[in-house]
């Protein structure tokens, strides 16, 4: 499938992931123009079966996404709108990116504030470069909210009395407060990002779509079901990733090469050789 046609956006698809660099000059603004590319790219990459895993990075080594393009704002009426019944703006696209069954992960090496905030929050991982990535959610100081999803996410990520803070205090997270707060996965050194960010997306890419699939559901479950719902989904979801012939063959390679041994399972690679051994030995066939 071709990714040819995006202004703002640069994709590249090397073995089964995606890398996407957003490139909106000056400073990677999150006006319409972008929020549209991102939906139409979300469509493409929902029917690339070649695609497994999604990478967002930046251009821009000062901003990942700068945030919403304030002077779309004034012109909004003196008189609020009557009140939505569905998604708008930026929303659909956050929840599909969101709820699709493949796996986003933001690689922060840069400012992401306000619409920038919101659009990673979205996505199911965030790492963040120590020194380089800022991230926060600073709509208060203009007399607004967050409007892209902010106030509804973060108490989520990170719980009611830190989400007040960020939302209220209007302040900025490095990555490593963000990463003790859980605004992101991790703080890594710069040097460090790029290559444990890749690693674990072709590490994820690796698996059968179909269980990356069920795995993304069964998590999404506890945030929209109480727990017991949740527990008998998740029981239901175990059964339908077993039953797949893709997880069958595995299971058996696995038994048939006595890895589940006290020998071979305190060896210091962990189920990381085995992964290794296996991606080797499908490739083979």
């Amino acid at each position: 499938m071709k990714y040819d046609r995006f202004k703002f956006l640069k994709v590249r698809i090397n073995q089964g992931v995606a890398f996407v660099t957003i490139d909106n000059p000056p400073m990677n603004l999150l006006n319409m123009q972008l929020i549209g590319e991102f939906g139409r790219l979300q469509k493409r990459i929902a029917k690339d079966d070649e695609v497994r895993v999604i990478v967002f990075n930046s251009a821009d080594p000062d901003f990942f996404i700068a945030h919403f393009d304030v002077s779309l704002l004034p012109i909004i009426p003196d008189e609020p709108p009557p009140k939505f019944d569905v998604l708008t703006g930026l929303g659909p696209v956050c929840e599909a990116f969101r709820t699709m069954p493949k796996v986003s992960i933001a690689k922060l090496e840069g400012i992401a504030r306000g619409g920038g905030s919101e659009f990673v929050l979205a996505l199911d991982m965030r790492f963040g470069a120590i020194g380089k990535a800022i991230i926060g959610q600073p709509e208060i100081c203009l007399g607004i909210i967050p409007g892209g999803g902010g106030t509804q996410r973060l108490p989520r990520l990170i719980g009611r009395s830190r989400a007040m803070e960020a939302v209220l205090g209007g302040i900025d997270f490095t990555a490593e407060l963000a990463e003790k707060y859980g605004y992101i996965n991790r703080a890594l050194p710069s040097n460090e990002l790029t290559p444990y960010v890749e690693d674990l997306a072709y590490r994820i890419a690796s698996y059968p779509a179909e269980s990356i699939a069920i795995a993304k559901q069964a998590v999404l479950t506890a945030l929209e079901q109480p727990i017991v719902e949740g527990l008998i989904e998740e029981s239901n979801l175990f059964m339908k990733a077993c039953s797949l012939p893709v997880a069958k063959e595995r299971m058996n390679w696995f038994l048939e090469r006595n890895i589940q041994t006290r020998e071979s399972e305190t060896d210091e690679s962990g189920w990381g050789k085995f992964i290794e051994e296996f991606n080797e030995w499908k490739n083979q066939q």
